[in-house]
């Protein structure tokens, strides 16, 4: 079979893949400044596409090569406590979340996405007060709810920013939540390996033919960090979001 067949599978117009490609790219521009929240971007618009239980695993092949990217930049500064401490939890919660998001119901799942992405903006936009120093503790529910949303939602990455900011200077805060980014997909990629996943070869053509957009996407992020504070522009995209949300759950209810 030729690739121009694989990908014919898919069926996507010309205008169908100019819409993914602009959500793949905005969704790099927003991980290249938080350091997570790509399918909280790029979800709601691929939805329109493929079901969740594809767009998952195709943003963990991304996800992967743009986490290895940032954490060759910073590795130095990876707070390895830190990091082994939330490893264990994250790989718990990554495998009960690939087993949800494997066997829940597609409409089921729509829904769970919709209601987890009003949840995020809402309390993205409500608490504007840094927690004080958490417990070593916290590295547990933190470890294992963000590997389960990571893994069913490809977005716990604010649990981790939520507890390495509170215990981390800024630049190891980042450093560390991209390792363990990395590593979360590392989990990932094994556990949908395992599961016959990427056994399909248009998928994995597709996240091929996505990297441009996602290099670019990283691209723009660069640039806008020197022209504006990524606290507004996150705030920004936190209400396209919200946005997006709400338009999910209301499809849900609509079908």
């Amino acid at each position: 079979m030729s690739p121009v067949e694989l990908m014919s599978q898919w069926s996507f117009s010309s205008v169908d893949w100019l819409v993914i490609g602009l959500g793949v790219a905005l969704a790099y521009i927003v991980f290249g400044i938080a350091g997570f929240g790509t399918a909280l971007v790029a979800g709601p618009i691929l939805i329109l596409f493929m079901p969740l239980s594809k767009i998952i695993p195709l943003l963990v092949l991304l996800d992967f090569v743009a986490a290895f990217g940032s954490l060759l930049q910073s590795r130095r500064d990876v707070a390895k406590p830190e990091l082994l401490r939330l490893l264990p939890c994250m790989a718990i919660g990554c495998t009960l979340g690939v087993i949800f998001l494997l066997n829940l119901h597609s409409q089921l799942l729509l829904l769970l996405m919709g209601l987890f992405i009003c949840a995020y903006a809402i309390y993205s936009l409500s608490v504007k007060i840094k927690p004080t120093q958490l417990a070593a503790g916290w590295a547990v529910p933190m470890g294992a709810v963000g590997g389960l949303f990571g893994a069913l939602f490809g977005s716990g990455g604010f649990l981790y920013a939520i507890y390495l900011n509170s215990r981390l200077p800024k630049d190891a805060a980042r450093a560390t939540q991209s390792a363990l980014i990395s590593c979360s997909a590392v989990v990932r990629l094994s556990l949908f390996l395992l599961a016959g996943v990427y056994a399909e070869l248009p998928l994995l053509m597709l996240a091929a033919c996505l990297l441009p957009a996602m290099a670019v996407g990283l691209w723009i992020s660069r640039r806008l960090t020197l022209r504006m504070s990524r606290e507004a522009f996150v705030r920004l995209v936190t209400w396209l979001v919200l946005a997006s949300g709400i338009a999910l759950v209301a499809r849900y209810l609509s079908t």
